[in-house]
Parts: structure tokens; sequence; C-alpha cells
């Protein structure tokens, strides 16, 4: 089986995290950032994460989405030795390691593009250019990335220009260890150089996990067997929150029935999702729900619901940004402390639970899914595998209330370590999830 079949991943934009410049002056660090990281490798590890998504790591302008070169680690965070030794530790402590693979575009100061600038053209066909002129006075006019034009759009038509990406990510493995790639803005991509990209991630490790930033639309135009083995669950994201916001729990289990129930019309069943209730994009949950006693019940959900859950550095604590304040409020730099004071639900605890029922469930890494029990503010499903069956139970009311769902068997609560009798009433007190594992 795969390793992200049973992955828990936890989710660092470095650049934010290590609290680096906004702006990069390319001046090498003498100052190792990524250290940072590596110290905080224990309380990861305490949670039970098996796999990090790191955000853009490599040689950028600013954000790190406007990439200058793929082979070098961002002059702000460290060198590629730092990097390299920062990996080697996490995969000493059983972590995965996934990079952020931004492909679609890069930024203007990207060595061939710069070559393009000052009139060279052995390299005009690396990227979509034509005649007219920028916006910013370059002589010629040239795609940016939806009306972005600091970030410069790869022509991925280009045998080159794919050979040059392939040629990239040999490089991490070789010199990183990395175990998968997220492909930023993958809906943008060419599909035929997806498929190109799945032969040479599988070519170079047959457990690759490729995972691509996808919105709306059919996925499993990205996600089938010749491309993409998960994409971003965006749907699910949005039901999530929403569901519990507007005490409407009918969404988010229609969302998962469609996608993963057993009807012959479920799109998504027996494939994984990547899903999270926050991101580097985003606004925290902490901040987006109503009722702050639901952050428990959303991660419970998340943990137990199909797909590969994500949980975004400092949500742990329930650390709060609102994305209308821009997305540096989303990326702020790690503070242990801090955020153990200032957040306003620590759920290391549960995650811990939570972390350790995802990493060795089979229900959970690839067992079928049905709704049993719905209200507006009460919500029940179950998932099944290999004679394991786990059951979530949810209230999102604050007053208490009692399923009824006749299973029969010994279930214990995973977050309490209390019996469970699913074959009679249950009852759970407001705003409180119980996961029923049998034992």
């Amino acid at each position: 089986m795969e390793w992200f079949k049973n992955a828990s991943v936890y989710h660092i934009y470095p650049l934010g995290y290590c609290g680096c410049p906004k702006i990069n002056d390319f001046t090498p660090n003498k100052e190792n950032k990524l250290r940072m990281i590596e110290e905080n490798i224990p309380h990861i590890k305490s949670m039970g994460f098996n796999a990090i998504y790191f955000g853009p790591v490599f040689e950028s302008v600013a954000h790190g989405y406007d990439t200058v070169d793929y082979t070098k680690i961002d002059s702000r965070l460290g060198t590629n030795e730092d990097f390299a030794n920062l990996c080697n530790k996490l995969h000493e402590n059983g972590i995965k390691v996934i990079l952020d693979g931004v492909f679609n575009h890069v930024g203007r100061e990207f060595g061939k593009f710069v070559e393009v600038r000052n009139g060279n053209n052995q390299y005009r066909d690396w990227f979509h250019i034509n005649d007219g002129n920028s916006c910013y006075n370059d002589g010629f006019y040239y795609e940016g990335w939806e009306g972005h034009y600091e970030l410069v759009k790869l022509n991925l038509y280009n045998p080159a220009v794919k050979d040059y990406i392939k040629e990239c990510i040999t490089g991490w493995v070789n010199q990183f260890g990395i175990d998968g790639i997220r492909l930023d803005v993958a809906y943008c991509l060419d599909l035929n150089f997806l498929k190109e990209l799945h032969g040479h991630c599988k070519w170079l490790r047959d457990d690759f996990w490729l995972m691509g930033e996808t919105l709306h639309g059919d996925y499993n135009k990205w996600m089938n067997p010749e491309m993409l083995d998960s994409v971003t669950n965006y749907e699910c994201y949005k039901g999530l929150f929403s569901s519990f916001n507007e005490l409407n729990m009918y969404e988010i289990s229609y969302s998962l029935n469609r996608q993963f129930g057993s009807e012959n019309w479920c799109i998504y069943r027996g494939k994984l999702l990547y899903s999270f209730v926050d991101n580097h994009d985003v606004s925290r949950v902490a901040t987006i729900l109503k009722n702050k006693k639901h952050i428990p019940l959303i991660y419970s959900l998340l943990f137990t619901m199909p797909g590969i859950p994500g949980v975004y550095y400092g949500s742990e604590f329930g650390i709060e940004g609102d994305k209308s304040h821009g997305d540096d409020a989303l990326r702020t730099m790690f503070d242990l402390d801090k955020f153990k004071a200032e957040g306003i639900c620590d759920v290391t605890e549960l995650l811990t639970k939570l972390c350790k029922l995802r990493n060795e469930s089979k229900a959970l890494a690839y067992g079928s899914f049905a709704n049993l029990q719905l209200t507006n503010r009460q919500y029940s499903f179950r998932r099944d595998a290999d004679g394991e069956t786990i059951v979530t139970l949810l209230n999102a009311d604050e007053n208490g209330f009692d399923f009824n769902l006749n299973i029969g068997g010994e279930f214990v609560d995973i977050l309490t370590g209390n019996k469970v009798d699913l074959s009679a009433p249950v009852h759970i007190d407001g705003c409180t999830a119980i996961v029923a594992v049998s034992v």
C-alpha cells in the first residue's frame, strides 16, 4: 500500500514560518533559518504527523511562487545543504517530505526569462510571448498567471521546458530524498504534461505522491491512473466550515455522499483527495468558524471523512488569520509559546489521537463511506474495511442529542477512551464529537 494512503500531513509555508523578509535581496543567508523547523520536529512528531508538505522553498523574488531558480533553496531560508539536513532529520523521524512544484509560471528574474528580456531569443519559446508590449515595458507581450504579470507563464508544450522540469525533480529526489510533490495551480497545467510528469516521477519512485491544487470541476480530469494520485478537495473545504456556520450538516453530508458514497453515480469512490480546513491561501479555521466550540468537531470530521487530512501549521493551537487582511496574516512566523498563549483552542491532544487512528486505520485509508443519521445540527457516518468499522458522531448544537444508529458490536470512543454501545441510543453532549472504533 502506498504510504500516502495512511498519511496525516502537516502543512508549512516556510518563508512565513521562519519569519523571512518579504523581498529577497539574494544575499547568501549565513543564518540557517530552516533550523526553526528542525527544532520543532518533536512538536510535529508528538502529534503523530507522518508527512510534511512544504510550501515554496526554492529561490524566488517574494512569496515563493515567483521562482528564480528551481535548483537552489531560497537564500532567505538557508542553503541546499541546510535543507538536505532538514529532510534527513525528518526522514529519521519517520516523516515524509512533500515539496511545492510551481511549474505553471516563474518569476520575472528567472534566468531564462531575463535572457529573453535582454534580447536573447534562444529561450523565447520557453514562454508564451507575442508581439506588443508588457506592463513592464519589455518590448514584447507575454502571458502571466491569471493577470499577474510578475508570474510569467511557462510554455509546457515545449519539450525543452518539460525536460528541464523533470531534471529539477530528479535533482530534488537525489539531493533531498523527497517523497512527493504538490503541484501548484494544477488546474492550469497541460494534461499531457501531467502524464509525462506522472511517468517520470513514478519511474524515480513507484510510491512517489503526486497531489495537485484544483478548485472546481470534475477532479477526475486531473486525478486518474495516468496523472495525479490526489487533488485538493475544495468542494468539501467549503462544505466543512459552512455546515457548522449555517448549522446545516446536510451540506457536507451531500458533498461526501456525492463524492464517496456507495451509489453508482458517486464520482470519487475509492480515491484519495487532499482534505483541509485552512491553508496558506484562505482564512484560518479559528477565524472562519462562528462558534469556536466547533473547532474540535471540524477536525474530528476532517480526519474521519474519506481523504488525506492536512493541518496548517499553528492551527493546532487555534491561532487566527483573516484573508481580508492580506496573505501575511495567514503566514505568520511560528512561535510555539506565543501560539500556546494566544491561540483560542488548543487541539494538539485531539490531533494526536486522530493522527494515530488515521495512520493505523484501514477503514480510514481506503474504507467505504455511508451516511447514517442526519439532521441540521447532527451528523453521523461510518467507514468500513477488512472487518474494521469507524463511526463518527457530531453534535453541532449547544444542547445534547440522542443518536439512534442500531449498530451491533463493541466500540470505543478514541477521543475519551470510553466504551460506546451503538446498538442503543447514544447520548452526546452539545458541541461534542464521538469517534467510535470497533474492537
